[in-house]
């Protein structure tokens, strides 16, 4: 059920021009609202002119029309800035990082032209060299004006380097220092994030170590899951992993971006073009409700493909239908983490266990599908440190548990257990930690128990 350890081909020929630039939309009262935790705050930019907005308007008669609107072009997703142009870049980046100011809203740029992009693949492209991409992105930082921004930069150009020899691995964390300098002196207020892969691919003490070496300590953290399918909660895993071993190295105060925009669904094989197992995750949002992640973004836009079936990077609806159905309608109110738009209706909010509690346990549903769903259960301590837990309930009538991540499964008719695997089990008084399950039947909130060993 594992992906590839590659991350998703991007782009190709990616983006052309504006058509390679393309978001998923997303309106204001449906996307962030003020961040709770971590280092941002504000609404996401929605792009007016993404290609899911775009496909909307010109298919207003199309059946899956509404379903792609509410679910994807409604949403605020990643600009991609792929287009090696010296001469252009700093317009291009301007003028939808002003549009977004305008707005008064939070722009996102992915970042992707760095000399061997994608070690050839099917998004390869970038610098020439590694003189030309500086120039590049000096250019780039002069358009990014000095309110907010975050930018994600370079993705795949630390976890993929199977490419390049040691010299040229050197050559690459530099330019990737380098380039997080340039940005960072352009715009104060720049937000910086670099390749961290994801929980399926480098280990975290591997990936941390790459990060030390590219500069990770004058960014502002790392981003994972980038196209890929990883489940959130193993993503809040891997990076609290990551964010463990950059402390062991002297390198504190780093924060996560997780990308959520197809890891709703079931894992498999990595190509999305083909699997319409796929389902979008949690809505876009600054208001993670957790200290070490900055933000749930749509880095990859729904429905962009990643050329097995269809040209990389073109917007397909049949991609992004399949992707939206059977998922809940983002809510109104997503400003803290218990209403953001991925939760069930009925899914209840996380919390602290009462005083004179070991351990609790919550449930929330991440996402639906006709005659199945995804649930996340965050395990809290108590006032004080806890070696081990195991969680238990009941499953309703119909319901069966397929696969549990970041926990130990055990069934035994309706009745449901989960224990801690060997690196979750210890926790120090009030810390978390998560795991997922893929389940079929109806949506339930069932009332979890925890113990501790």
């Amino acid at each position: 059920m594992s992906p590839s350890p590659r991350s998703p081909k991007i782009r190709s020929a990616l983006l052309a021009a504006t058509v390679a630039c393309a978001t998923a939309a997303a309106g204001v009262a449906l996307t962030t609202g003020t961040a709770s935790a971590g280092t941002l705050s504000g609404t996401l930019y929605r792009d007016p002119d993404s290609a899911a907005a775009r496909w909307v308007a010109a298919n207003p008669g199309d059946s899956r029309t509404t379903v792609i609107n509410t679910r994807i072009a409604s949403q605020p997703a990643a600009r991609w800035v792929a287009n090696f142009n010296i001469n252009t870049v700093q317009a291009e980046v301007a003028e939808y990082v002003g549009a977004a100011n305008a707005a008064s809203q939070v722009p996102v740029l992915s970042v992707y032209g760095i000399t061997n992009r994608d070690c050839g693949g099917a998004s390869s492209g970038g610098a020439p060299d590694l003189t030309q991409y500086q120039s590049w992105i000096t250019n780039l930082s002069r358009g990014l004006g000095d309110r907010t921004v975050v930018i994600i930069l370079e993705t795949d150009s630390i976890a993929l380097l199977t490419c390049l020899n040691s010299s040229e691995i050197n050559a690459r964390n530099q330019a990737l220092r380098t380039a997080v300098q340039t940005l960072k002196a352009a715009n104060a207020n720049a937000k910086v994030y670099l390749d961290g892969g994801h929980s399926a691919w480098n280990s975290a003490s591997d990936q941390a170590a790459r990060l030390v070496a590219a500069g990770v300590a004058v960014a502002d953290g790392f981003y994972t899951n980038v196209s890929n399918f990883q489940p959130t909660s193993a993503e809040t895993a891997y990076g609290r992993a990551i964010i463990s071993a950059l402390n062991g190295q002297g390198v504190t105060g780093k924060r996560q971006i997780i990308d959520t925009s197809r890891n709703g669904g079931a894992a498999g094989d990595w190509c999305g073009d083909d699997n319409t197992d796929r389902r979008i995750g949690r809505y876009p949002t600054l208001a993670t409700g957790d200290d070490a992640i900055d933000g749930f973004l749509w880095v990859k836009p729904p429905g962009e493909a990643d050329g097995c079936a269809f040209a990389a990077g073109s917007f397909q609806p049949s991609l992004a239908y399949s992707l939206a159905t059977g998922v809940a309608d983002p809510t109104t109110s997503p400003s803290s983490p218990s209403s953001s738009p991925s939760s069930s209706p009925s899914a209840s909010p996380s919390g602290q266990p009462p005083a004179g509690t070991a351990c609790s346990a919550s449930y929330r549903t991440t996402s639906t599908w006709s005659g199945g769903f995804q649930a996340e259960v965050t395990v809290t301590a108590g006032d004080a440190p806890i070696s081990a837990w195991t969680v238990t309930w009941t499953l309703a009538s119909g319901q069966s548990i397929s696969q549990v991540w970041n926990g130990t499964l055990a069934t035994s008719g309706s009745a449901v257990s989960v224990r801690n695997v060997s690196w979750n089990g210890a926790l120090a008084a009030r810390a978390t930690a998560q795991f997922g399950l893929l389940a079929s039947g109806g949506v339930t909130t069932p009332s979890l128990t925890c113990a501790t060993a």
